[in-house]
């Protein structure tokens, strides 16, 4: 089968506008939580069954609305669940010598936005959830100094979800280049400590694992293993099946990954029909965009939902 690393739209960060991008109020060790966010109007009932479908948007070129143009021929219900910012940054202050949570100005921009680009998700039932990626500064998930650093970034990450009225956070380990400027290599403790100070935060919120980079290979130490804490983990590889290493149970995993518009639609629903035999309950989306790819989203929502997908501009 083929296995496609996915390609994804990269902006450079500037230390000054990162900075200034993240409006949390908190730095990157101290600081009070951010206040809530309005809550979304109450979501409709679900009526469609089978595996949840994930959509990550490109929102360097795409908008998030596209997420909720999707709907099932048979009942009108959304074919997504969960739409996935893309992404957000973890970097790395030198003079500090601390990680900080980054928004570029489109992330910033749809975060600023809520009202008119995530609550429509929300209102429509579609979890909205904020990937968090390295920055090629050096700094990633995997090599935090102490606990207290990871904590500190952990807050960041917790404080942003309150603030923009999200619904969690996802973590994806590329791209951080461990060592540049003089950070760490990966260590164990790092990950674990993160990840339990993040669902000790919101322990009602969401956590996901995009299934890669060291981070996602030290889920355990000092008798605690995190694997128990992600809501849900997906194989990384598009146009592939490869089940996440994780001690979770099949209906919060996907192991198959399609990237919408170059995965081919024979493969998406050979992966979606194997989804559905095979007992998994999570189906991993990448790349949505503006176009109709009703046609590409039909060929796993027949295998999936038995039914076809409807797109409305």
């Amino acid at each position: 089968m083929l296995t496609l690393v996915r390609r994804r739209v990269r902006t450079a960060a500037l230390a000054l506008s990162a900075v200034a991008a993240l409006t949390l109020g908190t730095t990157a060790t101290t600081g009070a939580a951010a206040a809530p966010a309005p809550a979304p109007a109450p979501a409709p009932a679900p009526l469609k069954t089978g595996p949840a479908s994930v959509a990550y948007v490109e929102v360097n070129n795409h908008s998030m609305l596209n997420v909720g143009k999707y709907t099932l021929a048979s009942d009108g219900d959304t074919v997504f669940d969960v739409a996935v910012i893309f992404a957000a940054n973890i970097n790395y202050d030198t003079g500090t010598r601390t990680a900080y949570l980054h928004f570029n100005e489109n992330v910033q921009r749809v975060l600023d936005n809520a009202a008119t680009q995530i609550r429509p998700l929300q209102q429509k039932g579609i979890k909205v959830v904020l990937s968090v990626l390295g920055n090629h500064q050096g700094a990633g998930f995997a090599n935090f100094p102490n606990q207290q650093a990871a904590s500190a970034f952990a807050r960041q990450m917790s404080d942003a979800v309150a603030r923009y009225g999200l619904d969690g956070i996802d973590f994806d380990d590329e791209y951080a280049q461990y060592g540049t400027n003089g950070t760490g290599q990966p260590n164990d403790s790092s990950f674990v400590h993160l990840v339990s100070a993040l669902r000790a935060n919101m322990p009602n919120k969401i956590i996901s694992l995009y299934n890669i980079g060291p981070a996602a290979s030290r889920l355990s130490y000092g008798g605690v293993n995190i694997s128990s804490m992600f809501d849900y983990a997906w194989n990384p590889y598009y146009g592939s099946w490869q089940v996440p290493g994780l001690s979770l149970p099949k209906s919060k995993l996907s192991p198959a990954a399609v990237e919408i518009g170059r995965t081919s639609q024979s493969t998406a629903a050979s992966l979606a029909r194997r989804t559905v035999s095979e007992g998994y309950g999570v189906y991993l989306t990448y790349n949505l965009d503006g176009s109709n790819r009703s046609a590409d989203v039909s060929a796993f929502t027949r295998e999936l939902y038995g039914s076809a997908a409807v797109y409305t501009p």
